[in-house]
């Protein structure tokens, strides 16, 4: 159906944006965790995602961030912009602007402030429209936990026969549905695991990666789960899989960006307070949190 200008197989951190104690952002820490995090074998960055609180920062912060992080991003990996936004006039103009700025493709979560209107014709036409006009591949994204809006398989296949859209990051966790969604595109379409939680059955199922919030505190073991699938030792996969369920739903479900945060803090990656209305963890929390990463070998 496409003809994919980019390779989205592999682990792909989508990454905290850091504010300094004035809540403004700190754009050489963004640059020095980046540093590290190009290390590990990951196959790029999602910048300003969900986990980036994307919904926090102004056009002109979000310029900011995107310029920070491509110069500190090597051009053998991607930078992936969520540059989603609620009209389809908005998301065109910041698709571009990212564009501009370096990225190499765009994350498109599903407009949902008016949820109930976002049937599957409402979807297929911003979809289309966006990869129309803009210059860069463009993936589609799913996360129903926050938005309420839902994109089923049906409709994402007729989504995958535009030439400019890649594929999809699910984080629906609905494995039926993702399973029928590589059934039903073909290999050109690109499907993404949402979560840790589920990375290896969404490889077993057809995925080629993950955009994965623990690829943030744990990139090696993110890694290391996908190396085991490629090389078929299944056993050692979901013994590891396991292990690191209880990690993985510790800084998304349980203690969420904050508890993202402050894992990274306690590895020597710069985490840093989140923006208001959202809470740092209180210190009880910090001590369950440190427990878990310890438990799971990541601290």
């Amino acid at each position: 159906m496409n003809n994919p200008t980019i390779s989205l197989h592999g682990i792909f951190p989508p990454i905290p944006t850091p504010f300094d104690a004035r809540g403004d952002i700190a754009t050489q820490k963004l640059v020095e965790n980046i540093e590290r995090w190009n290390e590990y074998d990951l196959s790029g960055y999602v910048v300003l995602g969900s986990n980036g609180e994307v919904g926090h920062l102004s056009v002109e912060e979000k310029l900011r961030v995107w310029k920070a992080a491509r110069q500190a991003i090597p051009s053998d990996k991607l930078m992936i912009a969520g540059s989603g936004n609620e009209s389809t006039r908005h998301t065109i103009a910041l698709t571009c602007q990212a564009a501009e700025a370096g990225a190499d493709a765009a994350l498109l979560v599903t407009p949902h402030y008016y949820d109930g209107a976002m049937k599957a014709d409402n979807l297929i036409r911003h979809y289309q429209a966006v990869a129309d006009a803009v210059p860069i591949p463009v993936m589609l994204y799913t996360v129903p936990k926050f938005t309420h809006v839902d994109i089923d398989a049906a409709t994402i296949t007729r989504l995958a026969e535009h030439p400019n859209i890649a594929g999809i990051k699910d984080t629906s966790g609905n494995m039926p549905k993702l399973a029928d969604t590589v059934r039903r595109t073909g290999s050109d379409f690109k499907v993404l695991a949402g979560s840790a939680g589920f990375l290896l059955a969404g490889l077993t199922l057809g995925a080629v990666g993950g955009i994965l919030a623990l690829s943030n505190v744990a990139p090696d073991k993110c890694l290391e789960i996908y190396r085991l699938f490629q090389a078929g030792q299944l056993d050692d996969a979901a013994k590891l899989q396991r292990r690191m369920i209880p990690v993985n739903a510790a800084i998304t479900a349980r203690f969420g960006i904050a508890g993202l945060k402050a894992a990274l803090d306690m590895l020597g990656y710069y985490g840093g307070p989140v923006r208001s209305p959202l809470m740092n963890i209180t210190d009880g929390e910090r001590e369950a949190l440190r427990d878990v990463l310890v438990e799971g070998g990541v601290l």
